[in-house]
């Protein structure tokens, strides 16, 4: 019989944990922002070339010249 386990996460980090353990501290872990780890894929976006701005050329700063 193997134990059963949770998977949580906090900033990028993943921990695995028994199930036990994670139902007897459900607030603390909460409290210390951790969070299920669900198997769900972000949808990203698609972005559309249209809304692309062109960039106006930096203006060059004419150079001082010296007298002596």
């Amino acid at each position: 019989m193997s134990i059963p386990t949770v998977k949580l996460e906090r900033d990028g980090v993943i921990i695995e944990r028994s199930k036990v353990d994670y139902e007897n501290n459900l607030e603390r872990f909460n409290m210390r922002g951790f969070k299920l780890v669900t198997d769900k894929v972000k949808d990203v976006k698609k972005t559309s070339e249209d809304k692309v701005i062109q960039l106006k050329p930096k203006k060059k700063k004419a150079k001082k010249k010296w007298k002596i």
